[in-house]
């Protein structure tokens, strides 16, 4: 039976904003009408309250983090990001007016990574659902600073550290290899080519050019345009991206992709592949750790008593000596 998970739900404005736990997706909609109070007829959708992702996969939904915000949207709505009015004098006050009722504005008080290092105190498979950038802004946090937003010994944020850069030099290692299959193919591509037409040059292809990441949200496709970097300028950009981004992908579909990236059907085709490959892997590596770890938790207990009872079983009784 699925586990059933906190998360949050607000209407269109923010102005009502609600805590429920559900098990599923279709679970959300359906307490999420009731509470908002929408009527049972009503189509809506859910998105992320953040930034505006459809969220409409199962799988995905309950690999989100807990306590995630959604919003439910009808169908003339569509999302807008928070807007924050200070007026031009929020160095004169301490507090700014957001138009959002459950929100904090913490501003610039909280480091860029600290949202992250709450991901990974909240569950350490979310690891897998973050994109490189993410990764590698963990691995430059000053060790005891992850260490104290993580509650953890300052060794144990040194290991997780670790364990992120080699989680990078995995992503890297696959990429290079899926890179030289590339090469060759194209190799052999151009000989068959050159064998078939003598007289014709065969263009070579276009290397990696490495581009600055942009936080900017590119007006007409509705992506960042580190995204669009990454898409367009980036050999396996499937393993190179957010679930978030994987997931938006798959989400706008065939005919969207063409017009965003300008590429013909059939290289479309093969990014939406790769992309529903490599979320697929993801997925099933974040079930994969929430198996074991709902195996080894009781496990390990179990075997702790046995041990003591077999200790306790071989101590020799010691009688009167003659």
């Amino acid at each position: 039976m699925t586990d059933r998970k906190p998360c949050k739900v607000c209407n269109f404005s923010r102005q009502r904003s609600y805590g429920l736990v559900v098990p599923s997706l279709s679970e959300l909609k359906i307490k999420g009408c009731e509470f908002l109070g929408f009527t049972p007829s009503d189509t809506v959708k859910v998105v992320l309250e953040d930034d505006g992702t459809i969220v409409e996969d199962e799988a995905y939904f309950l690999c989100l983090p807990l306590n995630t915000k959604f919003m439910l949207l009808h169908d003339k709505e569509t999302w807008s990001p928070v807007r924050r009015i200070d007026g031009g004098t929020a160095w004169m006050a301490r507090d700014s007016v957001l138009l959002e009722t459950d929100t904090v504005d913490t501003s610039s008080a909280v480091a860029p990574w600290w949202d992250l290092a709450q991901q990974l105190k909240q569950d350490l498979a979310s690891i897998i659902l973050m994109s490189e950038a993410d990764l590698q802004t963990l691995v430059d946090v000053p060790c005891p600073e992850l260490a104290s937003a993580l509650g953890f010994q300052e060794k144990k944020a040194m290991d997780l550290q670790e364990t992120l850069q080699r989680v990078l030099d995995r992503r890297e290692e696959e990429r290079q290899s899926k890179e030289l299959l590339q090469l060759y193919l194209q190799a052999v591509e151009k000989e068959d080519r050159q064998q078939e037409e003598p007289s014709q040059l065969s263009q070579g292809g276009v290397g990696d050019v490495d581009m600055p990441d942009g936080m900017e949200v590119d007006s007409a496709s509705g992506f960042m345009s580190r995204t669009l970097m990454v898409l367009k300028g980036k050999t396996s950009p499937e393993t190179r991206l957010s679930t978030e981004d994987l997931q938006m992908v798959m989400t706008r579909g065939m005919e969207a992709m063409e017009q965003v990236l300008g590429w013909d059907r059939a290289r479309t085709s093969a990014l939406l592949h790769a992309c529903e490959a490599e979320l697929t892997r993801r997925l099933q590596q974040i079930q994969a750790v929430q198996s074991i770890r709902s195996i080894t938790q009781p496990d390990s207990s179990q075997q702790s008593s046995e041990k003591s009872a077999e200790e306790r079983e071989q101590i020799p009784t010691e009688g009167p000596s003659n």
